[in-house]
């Protein structure tokens, strides 16, 4: 499938939507404490984009219930927000949002800690926020696809934690997924070559054990095989004739 270049305008509609995204995702940073259900993160989400003049886009997106992605702890994607799923001190979450603004995407996501963490739980944030920024560096029009994918394997292999492997990033345009996949594993010096005006979402998902998951009976959530932590963080962002810009920013 060919990737689709975005123009200035489109790119302009991009970024608009990545800020809505941006905005949404510190909102919900800010009420991810102790005693809140992962029901009420969905609300707030919803009601904070559609102020924004947005749709988000996750929901009904083959049949998801929800808009927002709410996982904790060994969840690693896809997590089903629910008034039982309260957060408690300690636990860890990846809040994963996205948008349709003037009919494109804004797609991004972050883990964050409710309370006070482990330090364990806190070096996993780190290195997986690092990943993402390593991965980003990459996206520089002339070299290959699977430089960006090969960068945060690097890294997150280096710093002892395993890469999921059967979720990977992907091209953000019109519709959520786009070509091509962005894989977060792999051999450099392969695959397309970038060039100005692709877009696409990186997303690092790192796991402290096993880089092995399993999905519940939900037929949705996504968690590790071994019950270890994992983290998750994403932006959408666009290559350029210089650095890389990063759409999903407030």
């Amino acid at each position: 499938m060919a990737i689709h270049l975005k123009s200035d305008r489109e790119l302009a509609i991009m970024r608009e939507a990545g800020r809505i995204v941006a905005v949404t995702l510190l909102e919900l940073q800010d009420k991810a404490r102790p005693g809140m259900s992962t029901a009420d993160l969905d609300r707030i989400a919803e009601k904070t984009a559609t102020a924004l003049g947005a749709t988000p886009v996750f929901k009904g997106y083959l049949g998801y219930p929800a808009s927002l992605c709410a996982s904790i702890n060994n969840e690693v994607v896809h997590g089903i927000p629910s008034p039982e799923r309260v957060l408690t001190e300690g636990d860890i979450i990846s809040l994963d949002f996205g948008v349709l603004y003037h009919g494109y995407v804004g797609d991004a996501a972050v883990t964050v800690g409710v309370g006070t963490i482990s330090p364990e739980a806190q070096r996993l944030l780190e290195i997986t926020r690092a990943a993402l920024e390593v991965g980003i560096a990459q996206a520089r029009a002339g070299r290959h696809l699977s430089d960006v994918s090969h960068a945060v394997q690097t890294y997150a292999e280096k710093h002892g934690l395993a890469v999921v492997r059967k979720y990977v990033g992907h091209g953000v345009g019109q519709t959520m997924h786009e070509a091509p996949q962005v894989p977060n594993f792999g051999p450099p010096h392969q695959g397309p070559i970038l060039r100005p005006g692709m877009t696409f979402a990186i997303e690092p998902m790192l796991n402290i054990g096993t880089e092995e998951t399993m999905v519940l009976p939900d037929q949705w959530t996504v968690v590790t095989k071994d019950g270890g932590l994992s983290a998750h963080f994403e932006h959408t962002i666009a290559v350029t004739n210089g650095d890389p810009e990063i759409l999903t920013l407030p």
